[in-house]
């Protein structure tokens, strides 16, 4: 069939509906995804998107068409849809674009926990399939059962924290009338926490803001409500509820690698030794605070494709990325909102302090560019003019271009999708960071 090829991405399929992914490349994945997996039962979940029940209802057509029987686990978090593929040992496909905006839709797709597929192993031969209606005869028609996973679920989150450790915090949580909502009130049922929701009925039509906590305005809502409660911490999930964001007491977000810091070092109370996964996007508070701990800190490309299989190669109990995105091995390996948000819970509580007082030796001593994306004609040749120029840093190229000095940092990174370079420095001044940083950002406009 015609298709879109910009809908086959990185880590999933994603493109704006109806315009470049409609009900008959929904139908179309489903046969392709039964024929290139040759499998005989598939995991399928849906988000709260307005497209999701109409491209859902066709996906499943086109699986068990092509012979595949289905479980439909119903509206849920991607997280959620990970727990019932790994514990039915299934593949599966959840319809969701995640964080874009609402006029988006998607497949996220699992080969076998907790291995999706990616546009290095399996979305290039989807394509081709689709693409070419490639998937042959069936031998069978597949049928599709209903099974609610949300109590399980609750059990299993909760067995990787012991709620007895749990002090009466006051938190707020954020889930931007996307998934997490209903299965985090659950879950904090069961707490002896005070809970302040905000956005939690599940709502397409996004009432609130966007679905992406990354951009400010996205989260600006929580921050005031957390100074206003004058509560402990809040909260903030991404669409489909595979991403965690965090604001402090203060009402002021932390980044996400001063939060893989933090809780990897957490982490390793539990596990002492082990060894903790980090994207090179990261600062070197995580490094170094890893290692302070008597772990391992072990810098991987950015994206679920490489962390995941990572943390199984290495034995690794965790790993973080700048993005939100947080893997527990005691996850199957997966990434999740509702889980880091125990994990920290947890480690406040036993702690005794507040967030802002474990933030401030961090806040003091590594100062954060964030990521900054700047629009190139040519990405490759200018990450080697920038290796060129700083020839006499540190280089590795682990994903981009990484240069390192004794006192500041960066790496640049293509965009997937775009002709874009995204930056992401640190330095350990203020005025040296903002120095730097506008000096590579030149360079790189140049």
């Amino acid at each position: 069939m015609q298709v879109d090829p910009s809908i086959f991405k990185a880590y999933d399929i994603r493109g704006i509906y109806p315009d470049r992914l409609n009900e008959a490349v929904a139908y179309a994945v489903g046969r392709a995804f039964v024929s290139f997996l040759a499998c005989a039962e598939v995991v399928v979940g849906r988000d709260m998107r307005l497209s999701s029940p109409a491209i859902k209802e066709n996906l499943l057509n086109g699986l068990t068409d092509q012979g595949a029987d289905v479980v439909d686990i119903g509206m849920v978090g991607t997280d959620q849809y990970y727990y019932a593929c790994a514990t039915l040992g299934l593949p599966g496909l959840m319809v969701t674009a995640s964080h874009n905006p609402p006029e988006y839709c998607g497949f996220k797709m699992v080969r076998d926990m907790p291995y999706l597929l990616s546009g290095d192993s399996g979305i290039g031969d989807l394509r081709r399939l689709v693409e070419t209606d490639g998937w042959g005869e069936p031998t069978r028609q597949g049928q599709v059962r209903e099974h609610d996973f949300a109590q399980g679920f609750v059990d299993k989150v909760l067995e990787l924290v012991d709620p007895a450790l749990l002090k009466p915090l006051k938190v707020v949580a954020d889930t931007g009338n996307g998934m997490v909502g209903p299965i985090l009130q659950q879950v904090y049922d069961r707490l002896p926490v005070e809970l302040i929701g905000m956005y939690l009925d599940p709502d397409g039509s996004l009432p609130n803001h966007g679905l992406d906590p990354m951009q400010p305005e996205n989260r600006a809502d929580l921050e005031r409500r957390v100074v206003a409660e004058g509560a402990d911490i809040g909260f903030a999930f991404d669409g489909d509820g595979d991403r965690f964001f965090v604001v402090d007491d203060r009402g002021r977000f932390v980044p996400g690698d001063f939060v893989t810091a933090l809780m990897g070092c957490y982490m390793l109370e539990r596990d002492p030794g082990g060894k903790i996964v980090y994207d090179v996007r990261c600062s070197w508070a995580v490094r170094d605070l890893i290692s302070a701990a008597g772990g391992t800190p072990l810098i991987e490309r950015v994206g679920h494709s490489f962390l995941k299989p990572r943390i199984f190669e290495e034995g690794a109990v965790y790993a973080g990325e700048l993005s939100g995105h947080y893997y527990f091995r005691d996850f199957f390996g997966a990434d999740s909102g509702v889980v880091p948000s125990l994990v920290m819970l947890e480690m406040l509580s036993r702690r005794g302090v507040k967030l802002s007082q474990l933030l401030a030796p961090l806040e003091t001593k590594y100062f954060l560019s964030s990521e900054i994306n700047s629009r190139v004609e040519d990405p490759a040749a200018k990450i080697e003019a920038l290796a060129a120029r700083y020839g006499d840093g540190q280089i590795e190229r682990i994903d981009g271009i990484s240069i390192s000095f004794d006192n500041w940092h960066f790496n640049v990174r293509p965009s997937n999708t775009e002709p874009l370079l995204r930056l992401n420095l640190e330095a350990f001044s203020q005025e040296m960071m903002e120095a730097k940083r506008d000096e590579v950002l030149g360079f790189i406009r140049s």
